[in-house]
């Protein structure tokens, strides 16, 4: 007899960590990490793996910063899984994260997105009715009721299972 199994895919939300404005003359897009970013971009991975949320899949915005995180988070977890950069997670808003995520295959039940505020504060929201805060640095994973991501849409409400700053890690 074979075991029943689990209905849905989890759902990871990463905001890039803390990026510089040290040089005024780098367009927001090619902004890099600060120190404390490339602090605390390592001590998320490290919670990834230590929580058992490594992803099968990771999305990342083609934003310096959003890069720089995600190579330190790889690095710090383990995970050895594809690494996909976009500019549709640039200035992202929620339409855009669900049409991401429509092209995503059915095979990964676990996906993280590397992108940026509001869009992501927003996109939160939208899938659990809550509305908290991301900061720099910060992670959400969301259990959501559907077998394939081509499922997702405004109206489904995930449950939101963590939500970790490094702050929160100290």
């Amino acid at each position: 007899m074979e075991e029943p199994r689990q209905r849905g895919k989890v759902l990871l939300l990463m905001r890039h960590a803390k990026s510089s404005w040290a040089d005024s003359t780098l367009a927001d897009f090619e902004r890099p990490l600060n120190g404390r970013g490339k602090q605390d971009a390592p001590r998320m991975g490290e919670l990834l793996r230590k929580r058992e949320l490594l992803p099968d899949l990771i999305i990342t915005s083609e934003a310096r910063r959003a890069r720089d995180t995600t190579t330190r988070v790889v690095e710090a977890s383990g995970y050895e899984g594809e690494v996909r950069s976009t500019r549709e997670l640039y200035e992202a808003e929620p339409e855009d994260f669900l049409e991401v995520l429509h092209a995503v295959p059915d095979s990964c039940a676990r996906v993280m997105l590397v992108a940026h505020n509001p869009g992501l504060e927003l996109f939160l929201e939208l899938l659990t009715g809550i509305a908290e805060a991301l900061p720099t640095g910060a992670l959400a994973a969301i259990q959501l009721p559907v077998t394939s991501w081509k499922e997702l849409h405004e109206g489904v409400r995930g449950k939101l299972l963590g939500l970790w700053s490094p702050k929160t890690l100290l």
